[in-house]
């Protein structure tokens, strides 16, 4: 039988012991399982480097986007492996957007009996992923705005409120209007095919489509993205609300290009590129807030995890 590891989050928004207990219990017939439990954050990481070291082929994840990020560090901390276990998710966060990209349900018991399916078809694929400086990111990262409402959500969350969409939303609407009374560090574009002489005040990166999710509302800034092209960037010159809007209500369409506009940077399918600042501004992957930087180099690794898909 194969040698499954179930990596668990239990504090994750919507994971249940419920949820857990049918996903163990109907993997049992199907993978030789050892369940572990995450006990703090950077747990999930270790968690999964270890298995990599101890025969494990198959890493599963029940937890939401910033465990799965945790795994997918830990799994590739010494780089990109052929041998590295393969990964399957099923969803138990606010948001899942990875999951959801790789076309799993929503529903976690839909998407336990989903992830069966699967395995016993033996469906696999490899994917892309990005790399900021030394941090591994599988959908998403960002400097500036984004990350400026990741930090301050995750401070309301430590402070006891729960996570939902409806906080995200009237935390970046309250950020916007912060950023549009003071000064935003400027951010510098470099390493590109062509020059960006101005420079730009928030920076947002996609290894795939869409960027997140509002319930089940795509939000989709650069819908060209994918697992299998390079990275895409999407750059505003200056945060205020009139162009903030403009920005959201272009990426909440259906249209399949991304937002166009005075003082808007798009490029897709890039290899890599550098961001610099004056000074550090907020910084994140896959929607966890990692502190301020003054400089992150972004690279696009293509195949470089298996996933079941």
């Amino acid at each position: 039988m194969q040698r499954a590891r179930l990596i668990v989050n239990p504090g994750a928004t919507t994971t249940s012991p419920r949820a857990r207990d049918v996903l163990t219990q109907a993997l049992a017939s199907e993978v030789s399982l050892e369940i572990t439990e995450t006990k703090a954050r950077g747990h999930a990481a270790e968690l999964a480097f270890d298995a990599a070291r101890s025969g494990v082929e198959l890493v599963l994840v029940l937890g939401g986007d910033g465990t799965v990020n945790e795994v997918v560090n830990g799994l590739l901390a010494d780089g990109v492996d052929v041998d590295s276990p393969t990964v399957a998710v099923v969803p138990g966060g606010s948001t899942n957007v990875f999951a959801r990209s790789l076309g799993m349900p929503e529903d976690q018991v839909e998407a336990t009996g989903y992830l069966l399916e699967l395995l016993r078809a033996g469906t696999e694929r490899t994917i892309g992923l990005g790399r900021a400086d030394h941090r591994w990111f599988t959908f998403t990262a960002g400097l500036g705005l984004d990350a400026d409402v990741v930090a301050r959500v995750e401070q309301k969350r430590a402070a006891g409120r729960r996570s939902s969409h409806a906080l995200y939303v009237r935390t970046a609407a309250s950020s916007v209007a912060r950023r549009s009374a003071r000064h935003s560090p400027p951010l510098r574009l470099t390493g590109l095919d062509d020059t960006v002489d101005e420079p730009v005040s928030m920076v947002l990166v996609g290894n795939t489509s869409p960027w997140t999710y509002l319930g089940r509302l795509r939000v989709d800034p650069f819908p060209g993205a994918s697992f299998d092209l390079g990275l895409d960037l999407l750059a505003l010159q200056q945060v205020g609300i009139r162009r903030t809007l403009r920005l959201v209500r272009q990426s909440l369409s259906s249209r399949d290009r991304p937002p166009t506009g005075t003082g808007v940077v798009h490029r897709h399918d890039l290899t890599g590129f550098t961001v610099t600042a004056d000074e550090s501004v907020a910084f994140q992957v896959d929607g966890d807030y990692l502190g301020e930087r003054a400089s992150v180099t972004f690279e696009a690794v293509p195949k470089a995890l298996q996933v079941i898909a």
